[in-house]
Parts: C-alpha cells; sequence; structure tokens
C-alpha cells in the first residue's frame, strides 16, 4: 500500500497496518467475551430480582388466600348463628352443611365432564389433518 492509500484511509490506518490481524482477532475475542459476560452478569442480576418479587407476591398470595378462607369459614359460622335464631343449632348446621355439599357435588360433577370433553389430551384434529396431508403429498409424489 503506497503512503496516497493510507493518508485516504484516515487516521489510526497507520495503527491498523501496524498491528497483526491475529492480534486484532485476539482482541475483538476478548472483547466480545467481555460483554457477553458482563450481558451474562446483568441478566442473572436482574433475574435475581424478579424472583425475589415474584417470591414475596406468591407469600401475599399465599396469605389472601388464608384470609379468605377465615373469612369463608367466618360467613359461614355467621350463617349458621342466623338459621340458629329460628332453629336449634343442630338443624343450623345441618342445613349449611347439606347446602355446602350440594355445591361440591355440582362443582365435582361439571369439573367431571370437563375433564371428560378434554380426553384424551391428543389434538385430534391436528393428527387427522397431518393424516390427510400426508395422503395427498404421497398421491402427488405417485402421480
Amino acid at each position: 500500500m503506497s503512503r496516497t492509500q493510507t493518508d485516504h484511509a484516515g487516521p489510526g490506518a497507520d495503527r491498523l497496518d501496524q498491528e497483526p490481524v491475529g492480534e486484532l482477532v485476539q482482541r475483538a475475542s476478548q472483547q466480545l467475551t467481555e460483554l457477553v459476560r458482563g450481558e451474562l452478569r446483568l441478566a442473572q442480576a436482574e433475574m435475581k430480582e424478579k424472583g425475589r418479587h415474584y417470591g414475596r407476591g406468591g407469600g401475599l398470595f399465599g396469605g389472601a388466600g388464608v384470609a379468605g378462607f377465615l373469612m369463608a369459614q367466618a360467613l359461614l359460622a355467621t350463617v349458621i348463628a342466623a338459621l340458629a335464631v329460628a332453629l336449634p343449632v343442630w338443624a343450623a348446621g345441618l342445613i349449611v352443611t347439606a347446602v355446602l355439599g350440594l355445591v361440591a357435588a355440582v362443582l365435582a360433577v361439571t369439573g367431571k365432564k370437563q375433564v371428560d370433553r378434554a380426553a384424551p389430551p391428543t389434538p385430534r384434529q391436528t393428527v387427522e389433518n397431518v393424516k390427510a396431508d400426508v395422503a395427498e403429498i404421497k398421491e402427488r409424489a405417485h402421480r
């Protein structure tokens, strides 16, 4: 390369001409490795922070679930007490228990129907479509 060509290459061109390609590749490789490691450290720190938030949120949801369950129990006790004004306490308790049993039975039957609709857990329509596609491809291949 002549001197006039390096002058047109701009500042730093002389420095690039002086460094062997191997060193440039090695330096670029090191910089890339450092960059990737730095990004991985950043991602790890982000995930730790998100994990802390998810953990706290899960604990708070768990506490809300326990409080809601206790609230439902208190509500049932209130219903029994209200019925006990007109009926004996045992009759009020029996009525509330029967109503809860009926609700549980309806939910169980409805849930079973939904599970039966989903079984078997294979995508039937997709399997049929794939079989039709394979048959079509075989038919066209024989033509």
